[in-house]
């Protein structure tokens, strides 16, 4: 799926607003960012993209299960995800279900603190909270 780039160089404006004079570099792929890719809380849903210098980067389009570190046992277990309790970053994730680094989830085992980046990492790694 290809997504709409989003330029997000400073090359365009001044500090104070003003519009500077013609730049003698041009506006690059690379330079470009893309939407905010947000997973949200459903069936198991990877994408593989393409990213800078042909790598790859998997990201998380929705999650069903978390990988739960419990830190008593020493142990970590595939847990089924219930629901998104907070969000600390923006209180709205957490109405729509949208899992992000921080957020606390509420798994089969208890609450748990997602401590990965979903939509960067690809999965959902959580220590749970006593």
């Amino acid at each position: 799926m290809k997504s709409a780039a989003f330029y997000q160089g400073n090359d365009l404006r001044k500090p104070t607003g003003g519009v500077k004079g013609r730049v003698a570099k041009v506006k690059r792929k690379a330079l470009c960012g893309g939407p905010p890719r947000v997973p949200r809380l459903g069936p198991q849903a990877v994408e593989v993209e393409r990213v800078a210098g042909g790598n790859i980067k998997v990201r998380l389009r929705s999650a069903q299960y978390a990988n739960v570190y419990n830190p008593r046992e020493k142990k970590a277990v595939k847990a089924r995800i219930v629901s998104v309790v907070s969000t600390p970053s923006n209180p709205d994730f957490a109405k729509r279900g949208q899992i992000v680094r921080g957020a606390v989830i509420q798994t089969e085992l208890g609450r748990a603190v997602v401590t990965s980046r979903p939509g960067q990492d690809g999965v959902v790694n959580a220590v749970l909270v006593e």
